[in-house]
């Protein structure tokens, strides 16, 4: 397969690519700096100069391949709903393209979700594919809506696409990266010079390695049935106290409680990531696809965290 990758140069963007080359196909990374030219030519793939706000250029370069995979997002969280809205747009472009292409289930658009969207009604319920979306959360609300649009070219009025949606879990891992909240988490501890946690620390968060999460986009794109969602998570859930616990350890910090109003005012805008439950099953996503995980768990990587958000700190401070 030809393949086009949005968010190519990025954390988990970087490995999709090698994953997909690494199985024989051939790839076209959207990229919005020379530097991300060099790093796609660099593995062997081509590079198309751009941003997912240019909608034409998505669609025609969609229009030349067998597969659109959608990784980036607008990043900009004081604009949420408009990234989102953003992000929309950039699948119908893409899923627009596969159609002129020829449509069909021989072109594939898989795009990027989180399980953190999907609605717990107890902590330690195990979230499964066919969970809800949390219906009072705003970031559900912006958020959600990218996922109907993609798996609504999966309809054969719609172009009949092999149309299917990755959710994320919150830690998404590996070396050279911030990996998702288990790299804020740290963060918050070096800046504030104290490693915390919430409560008795017993939520979980659901953890994977972002090359599995590579294999699973190139599994989805390869023979997911059209509609479908998926799971990237490895571990269901790591306990959130453990994690902070490691960083303390590793950074020497003191490690402690915090409740109430402290946590808001410890954490910011991400004090409710930090008093979140998200326990998520993969189990039909492995099933379906024959998807096979095989890297390291959290807390193995949790040193090269650590190390990698203490270097980040380090330069910001120069």
């Amino acid at each position: 397969m030809r393949v086009f990758v949005t968010g190519s140069t990025g954390f988990v963007g970087s490995s999709v690519v090698k994953e997909f080359l690494s199985a024989g196909h051939s790839v076209v990374g959207l990229t919005r700096s020379e530097k991300g030219v060099e790093q796609l030519k660099a593995v062997g793939a081509e590079a198309v100069n751009g941003t997912i706000e240019d909608v034409a250029l998505l669609e025609a370069t969609a229009a030349t391949v067998d597969a659109a995979v959608h990784l980036a997002f607008v990043h900009d969280f004081s604009k949420f709903v408009e990234a989102c809205a953003t992000d929309r747009a950039a699948i119908t472009a893409l899923g627009n393209g596969l159609v002129k292409a020829g449509g069909g289930a021989q072109r594939s658009l898989v795009m990027t979700s989180g399980t953190m969207l999907l609605a717990s009604s107890k902590r330690g319920e195990v979230l499964t594919e066919a969970s809800p979306f949390q219906t009072a959360s705003p970031l559900a609300a912006a958020r959600g809506p990218s996922e109907k649009v993609c798996l609504d070219f999966a309809k054969k009025e719609n172009g009949g696409l092999r149309a299917s949606v990755v959710r994320l879990p919150p830690v998404t891992h590996g070396p050279g990266g911030v990996s998702g909240f288990a790299g804020h988490l740290t963060s918050v501890a070096i800046q504030t010079g104290k490693s915390v946690y919430v409560g008795d620390g017993q939520n979980r968060w659901a953890a994977g390695h972002r090359d599995d999460a590579a294999q699973l986009y190139r599994l989805a794109a390869e023979k997911a049935e059209p509609g479908s969602v998926f799971h990237a998570s490895v571990e269901q859930g790591v306990v959130v106290k453990d994690i902070a616990t490691a960083i303390g350890k590793q950074l020497g910090l003191p490690i402690e409680s915090l409740e109430g109003d402290a946590v808001d005012a410890h954490f910011n805008w991400f004090a409710l990531p930090c008093k979140s439950d998200n326990v998520v099953s993969s189990q039909v996503t492995q099933e379906t696809l024959g998807w096979k995980p095989t890297h390291a768990t959290l807390m193995e990587d949790m040193p090269a965290i650590v190390e990698f958000a203490k270097t980040a700190a380090a330069a910001e401070t120069k």
